[in-house]
């Protein structure tokens, strides 16, 4: 940074950050998790650990007159062995709610991930600089979002203005819970996954509790749910059940209910939503688990295929519609005493026509376009009218 006095340093702090549950102090400095230490200790998965520690959703917020800003911060990168390197994670500037840079940040670790043996390695490297030189004069609110797709430690702010902690924006807080396609999968930047974008035009605060290939109706989550104050949440159910194939329709009802049920303990009147899957033609119809296809990977190309047998709907195996109805006649249940809690059907946001226009590019994920389609949708089905967040009607 090149400024005619020595820069500000700010280390970053609870106070700058928003959307987190959690916060590591590490060697280098803060890292936020999006589960609390005692949830993370309910089950030692890999794929769990890696996806709550992405920060999705988890953002810096702070009041400032800087034009030039430069975060320290550590990034840990996965990287799979045959593939081309992924892209780079990046960081979104907002300056008074509208984006303005995006940028990443140079050296961190390497995750790396042998999909075939399932083994695991990470490599260590620096510490890097992600930097944004030219912001608007004057006084501003400011909201680095942090990448969806790696997890960092976050360790200073360098500025050529003091920094403070953003004011209480007064809007309501939005938790959402759900799999890799409310994670970020493939959108444009963090402040572009479609949770994200649904809250900036519904006007709320969001905790994303998107979770990639981890939403499972674990016990533990539910009871973070329960334990977080917000004021609306919502649950998008399916995908994950059938991706990992870890229950029967025999299991599946019961353990809905019961993830409700924790959540109702602590949000009794609570606007909460369940939704069901968007349109994912490999398992419409058919069974999990989902397999990954490794005959493009050396192109960069991963896709995903369907290993059930459609014959096994008798014995009870869920396919995405079977859940679909399941979720439905299971909230029409529940609402006749439950006013507040309320469905929506994933297709609603993404189905068919949507598929024939923007397919699925890996059989399973939306795009950065498909991304900004749901958040737009999601926004005008919930947030407005009649919707079940809509300014009217939310407690």
């Amino acid at each position: 940074m090149h400024t005619e006095s020595e820069p500000i340093i700010t280390p970053v702090t609870a106070a700058l950050l928003r959307g987190a549950l959690d916060l590591e102090h590490t060697a280098h400095g803060l890292r936020p998790h999006r589960l609390p230490a005692w949830a993370r200790a309910q089950y030692a998965d890999g794929q769990l650990a890696m996806a709550q520690a992405q920060p999705s959703g988890v953002r810096l917020a702070f009041r400032t007159r800087a034009t030039t800003i430069e975060l320290d911060a550590l990034r840990t990168k996965t990287a799979y062995v045959g593939a081309p390197p992924r892209p780079d994670g990046v960081y979104d500037l907002l300056v008074d709610g509208r984006p303005v840079g995006q940028a990443a940040v140079t050296g961190g670790n390497v995750h790396v991930v042998d999909m075939a043996t399932g083994s695991a390695e990470t490599r260590p490297g620096p510490v890097g600089t992600v930097r944004f030189p030219v912001l608007p004069e004057g006084a501003k609110d400011v909201e680095i979002w942090l990448p969806y797709n790696e997890s960092t430690e976050l360790i200073a702010l360098r500025t050529d203005a003091p920094v403070e902690p953003a004011p209480d924006s007064g809007r309501k807080v939005w938790m959402h819970h759900g799999s890799s396609i409310s994670h970020g999968s493939e959108a444009a930047g963090p402040a572009s996954t479609w949770p994200a974008r649904a809250a900036s035009l519904g006007g709320v605060e969001l905790i994303n509790l998107g979770l990639a290939g981890s939403a499972l109706l674990d016990p533990f989550t539910a009871r973070v749910m329960r334990d977080t104050p917000v004021d609306l949440i919502s649950v998008k159910i399916g995908i994950n059940l059938v991706n990992a194939d870890v229950m029967r329709l025999r299991a599946f009802v019961p353990a809905v209910h019961g993830f409700l049920d924790t959540v109702r303990e602590g949000h009794p009147t609570t606007p909460l939503l369940v939704v069901s899957p968007i349109l994912c033609p490999i398992h419409e119809d058919t069974p999990g688990p989902s397999a990954p296809d490794f005959s493009g990977l050396g192109e960069g190309r991963l896709r995903f295929v369907a290993a059930g047998d459609p014959a096994e709907r008798a014995a009870g195996k869920l396919t995405l519609q079977v859940i679909r109805d399941e979720l439905s006649r299971l909230v029409a249940q529940r609402s006749a005493d439950d006013p507040n809690l309320h469905y929506l059907d994933g297709r609603g946001l993404y189905g068919e026509a949507d598929h024939a226009e923007l397919p699925l590019p890996d059989q399973l994920h939306p795009d950065a376009a498909t991304h900004r389609r749901m958040g737009d949708r999601f926004a005008g089905l919930v947030f407005t009218g009649d919707g079940p967040f809509a300014p009217g009607r939310a407690a």
